[in-house]
């Protein structure tokens, strides 16, 4: 099993530590995703105030920014050049907090020296962001308390690390009861083949680690998450030749998803829900993810896991729930999980990324 002292860690430090000096210089249009429809207006304006050499150093492939941050603890994995994180701390406002994790020294050290700009722009007594350095297999060596967080957010780092079950692992022990992990990755149409997993530049550029994106809902079961929940989805563009050549006929697609932290004794039955329309930036609909969209005062049908899912979550005020006794609504008992696959996502919302923004020159 690999560890925390891999070669492959040394190898995405140095990669992106050192050798990449913005998101210009990757060679995947991972970093170019467009703005999803499922991005609330306020977070779209929070980033429009991040540092611009913040942004420029970003190397993510989503928008993992869910509705109701407001007062969270809000924790990021593989925070990089801070560009989350920074955006993360004013939707939580002067009350919540918001920690990035990232292995990378560099990295670390250029995220905190924009710390006092941000507090000032947003106008906060004190900063409500830190960064520590540490790696996400292991989050309670890095000071990272079980329980102690609300949301877990991360952008297009899992694909970089060789231990993806541990990472789902540490995430699921540092989420209170309720608790969310809402991330974007790379992912594959098949499983990566190992020639291509030793491969420095393919590893680096989240190729040679993309999990076949059929293994993701096993792999966050077997820990303790819900179902996952696939948000939004983006074809994604390899513009260099080598890469593309070494990729051979495997595609790739970045995908959004949400798993959920339930408690144990959470009772689970299908049911309806209503959205209340209480959530000041979303007064009319809630899109949950691809497959749920709620009218405010309209009721739709819920499998048990997701109105388990609404009731104990910080969602919960949000809703109204009537059971519905001895059944199961059928929409999610596929046992192909077509609804989860973000190839089919993708070419459903006509979502491929076009403007290379993770060119060369």
């Amino acid at each position: 099993m690999a560890t925390c002292n891999s070669d492959r860690h040394a190898e995405v430090k140095e990669y992106y530590g050192r050798y990449l000096e913005s998101s210009a210089d990757l060679q995947t249009s991972a970093s170019s995703c467009s703005v999803s429809c499922h991005v609330p207006k306020a977070a779209r304006e929070a980033l429009s105030l991040v540092h611009p050499e913040v942004t420029k150093r970003f190397f993510g492939c989503g928008l993992p920014f869910p509705a109701k941050l407001e007062g969270c603890r809000v924790l990021d994995l593989g925070s990089g050049s801070g560009r989350d994180c920074f955006a993360f701390s004013k939707l939580v406002g002067p009350a919540g907090h918001v920690t990035g994790i990232d292995m990378t020294e560099e990295m670390i050290t250029a995220a905190r020296q924009f710390i006092p700009y941000h507090q000032e722009k947003f106008g906060y007594d004190e900063p409500n962001v830190k960064f520590v350095q540490g790696f996400m297999e292991k989050l309670s060596e890095a000071g990272i308390q079980p329980d102690s967080m609300d949301v877990l957010l991360s952008n297009c780092v899992m694909c970089l690390c060789p231990d993806k079950r541990a990472v789902l692992q540490e995430a699921y022990n540092a989420l209170k009861e309720g608790g969310e992990l809402y991330f974007s990755d790379m992912y594959a149409s098949k499983v990566i083949p190992d020639h291509m997993k030793s491969d420095a530049a393919l590893w680096g550029e989240g190729m040679g680690g993309s999990l076949f994106w059929k293994d993701l809902i096993p792999l966050a079961q077997s820990v303790g998450f819900t179902t996952p929940h696939l948000v939004s989805a983006s074809h994604l563009v390899i513009y260099n030749n080598e890469l593309k050549a070494k990729a051979g006929d495997i595609s790739y697609a970045s995908g959004t998803y949400r798993l959920f932290k339930l408690p144990q004794s959470a009772a689970q039955s299908a049911a309806r829900a209503t959205y209340l329309g209480t959530l000041p930036e979303l007064p009319d609909t809630l899109n949950f993810d691809s497959s749920h969209s709620f009218q405010v005062g309209v009721e739709v049908e819920v499998s048990r896991e997701m109105s388990a899912v609404l009731q104990n979550s910080r969602f919960s005020p949000h809703f109204k729930i009537q059971a519905l006794d001895g059944s199961e609504v059928s929409s999610e008992s596929t046992t192909q999980f077509c609804h989860l696959n973000p190839f089919l996502l993708a070419d459903k919302l006509g979502s491929s990324v076009t403007k290379c923004s993770k060119t060369g020159n």
